[in-house]
């Protein structure tokens, strides 16, 4: 019995260390991550700051509970590589889909998370909306989006898009899904 006792807490130790660490979660169901900025939500304010850190703004939409974002926050946005580029290139501002903080769009109005999520048409999350240096005042952050990423998406695609989006490549005659395959192929990934 003793033995079979040893045996089980053997297994079951050896199962829970096997298993990845779960992100950590907020008291609104959310991950948190060293990368998200705490702001007062102004997004002119925001692509201020994001400006004079030399960091693009990056509007992130999340929900509890939320299966594909939780995805991205255990197995793309944890990626050495991904997470030093949030970290260093990115002013990511995170808004709750559900959420009932006030926002203040680019164009002055301000209104709820969940409200503004209406008026962007946000309808998945996660969602990643990428902003410009510059956003003219009469414009809403949708109307000033660059690239705007619907849903989980793999680590070599959330890689590309990051670094699309920091060179510009929204200016240039390659879309994303050209530049994306040219890099895979480039980096050896695919032939």
């Amino acid at each position: 019995m003793k033995q079979l006792l040893s045996g089980l807490a053997g297994l079951v130790l050896g199962v829970a260390t096997a298993l990845p660490a779960l992100a950590e979660l907020d008291d609104n169901g959310l991950h948190v991550e060293t990368w998200i900025e705490e702001t007062f939500l102004d997004l002119r304010e925001d692509l201020g700051d994001a400006n004079a850190n030399g960091q693009r703004l990056l509007i992130l939409f999340e929900q509890r509970g939320c299966i594909y974002c939780n995805e991205m926050h255990e197995n793309v946005f944890s990626r050495e590589d991904i997470a030093a580029m949030l970290d260093e290139d990115f002013f990511v501002v995170r808004l709750n889909l559900h959420g009932s903080l006030e926002v203040t769009d680019f164009d002055g109005e301000a209104m709820s998370e969940r409200d503004i999520a209406r008026r962007w048409g946000i309808l998945f999350t996660p969602t990643l909306m990428f902003m410009p240096e510059e956003v003219p005042e009469d414009q809403t952050a949708v109307q000033a989006s660059v690239a705007t990423m619907p849903g989980a998406f793999g680590g070599w695609t959330t890689f590309n898009l990051l670094h699309w989006v920091q060179e510009h490549g929204y200016d240039g005659d390659e879309g994303f899904q050209r530049y994306h395959a040219r890099r895979l192929t480039e980096m050896g990934i695919i032939e």
